[in-house]
């Protein structure tokens, strides 16, 4: 059942919710620095965006207050079938951290019919969370898009070989990220992802290297978890 609140009503939750102490901790253990910050865990906002259910209109208010959790929570209760790309790109420009940047991009971003489109432009951006949320995009599109087909993840190899230079520490880990992610989809795609960390290993560069060799420790191990998806080719196991 949906809880009709007011824009006021969950202004006012949030900050009853809020605390000091989790945004201290949330700097010094995860890194995450945030202006106007109330000091919300994920699990709260979580718990609060499913007694909202989707509500679009909502959503864009609660972003425009400018409070960081309202802005969370905003990328929870707005519908991924209902975004463009002008609103897409309004609201990855004011990212200012890897928690706002993976909850818009996985939950929100990720599913909508741009996701594709998006991540291959963001990637090259300048922007450190831009670019970014291109990687996490990648990372995230086999949980939202299980029957796509190798050849939509086969051409996001290319683009994480050419940015694995990147020495910025919120991008070589979202090209990790997403190196590893593909290549657990199933096991076409790792020998892929494999290949294109052995060809990072080539070009002399130490964050190049770091994305490769921690990718492998997984995708090389005998026991790695993979997802098998589309399951149509290659089933449940």
């Amino acid at each position: 059942m949906n809880l009709k609140l007011s824009l006021e009503q969950l202004i006012a939750e949030l900050k009853q919710l809020g605390n000091s102490d989790v945004i201290k901790t949330k700097t010094k253990k995860f890194g995450i620095i945030a202006n106007n910050a109330l000091g919300v865990y994920q699990k709260d906002l979580k718990i609060l965006a499913k007694s909202i259910g989707y509500d679009d209109a909502l959503a864009v208010q609660l972003f425009d207050t400018g409070i960081y959790e309202a802005r969370l929570l905003c990328s929870k209760i707005y519908h991924p079938k209902h975004l463009t790309e002008h609103q897409m790109d309004a609201w990855v420009n004011t990212f200012e951290n890897w928690e706002i940047c993976d909850s818009f991009c996985m939950g929100l971003f990720a599913p909508s019919q741009f996701a594709l489109a998006k991540a291959l432009e963001w990637a090259s951006s300048d922007a450190e969370f831009v670019k970014r949320a291109g990687f996490v995009i990648m990372a995230a599109y086999g949980f939202s898009h299980k029957n796509a087909a190798n050849t939509v993840f086969l051409s996001f190899f290319p683009i994480m070989l050419r940015e694995a230079r990147d020495d910025r520490k919120y991008v070589s880990k979202a090209i990790n990220w997403a190196l590893r992610q593909v290549g657990k989809r199933n096991p076409d795609l790792r020998l892929a992802a494999i290949e294109t960390a052995h060809q990072m290993l080539q070009l002399e560069n130490k964050s190049a290297k770091w994305v490769a060799k921690d990718a492998l420790k997984e995708l090389e191990s005998t026991n790695v978890a993979m997802l098998n998806y589309p399951r149509s080719l290659y089933g449940a196991k």
